[in-house]
């Protein structure tokens, strides 16, 4: 079964709607708890009922992270993703694994730190046409596991003003360009996160699921 969380932002329903299509089994998150690795789940034998998860999100970094901090899903996404189990991260769902954001920065000067599991930073694009909003061509890197069986070059739905900066080059497997070329999502392990929106980019984002599913 796959997780969508629930923190109170995010496409969630278009993100349900795309899975129901490819009649994968999926429903959110309960809580926090549902998302044990090594302890166990009331009423769940082994701990988390979920095979993979889905963290879907759009908004204003910080208040995305106070959210987190919240509702303790922080430190339940951590160990999900350092325990390397399936996992997609979609738009700020992306942005929330780095250190840290210009956008947490913006008005008091003070960087709010990201979760951390990804080495970079979230950066505002250069230009002053932002957001990004619409269909953009995105280059997937040779060996990409979400963009396996899809053209090297396909259009996805974007809509955003901040974009990831990874210090380590081999994470990045897709780049777009906006002003400048960036990267658009990251792979490590089981760890995958895109900065688009597969759920709103047609039959090309429900193939990206599809890959990222295994189905």
């Amino acid at each position: 079964m796959i997780g969508v969380i629930d923190y109170g932002a995010g496409n969630l329903g278009s993100v349900m709607n795309a899975l129901a299509r490819l009649g994968l089994d999926a429903r959110f998150v309960q809580g926090p708890e549902e998302l044990s690795v090594s302890g166990v789940t009331p009423g769940v034998r082994g701990g988390s009922p979920y095979e993979k998860i889905i963290f879907p999100g759009d908004g204003h970094f910080a208040t995305a992270m106070s959210s987190l901090r919240k509702s303790g899903y922080l430190e339940a996404i951590r160990e999900w993703v350092q325990s390397d189990k399936p996992f997609l991260g979609i738009c700020i769902g992306l942005q929330l694994l780095f250190e840290n954001s210009e956008e947490a920065a913006a008005g008091n000067g003070k960087e709010i730190q990201g979760l951390s599991l990804i080495e970079g930073g979230v950066r505002k694009f250069p230009g002053c046409k932002v957001p990004q909003i619409g269909w953009n061509r995105t280059e997937a890197r040779a060996g990409s596991k979400l963009f396996a069986s899809l053209p090297q070059a396909s259009f996805f739905y974007y809509i955003h003003s901040y974009y990831v900066a990874p210090l380590d080059d081999a994470v990045v497997s897709a780049e777009a360009e906006y002003y400048l070329r960036y990267c658009s999502a990251v792979e490590r392990g089981a760890l995958s996160a895109v900065q688009f929106h597969p759920e709103k980019s047609g039959e090309t984002g429900l193939q990206l699921l599809k890959n990222w599913a295994g189905v």
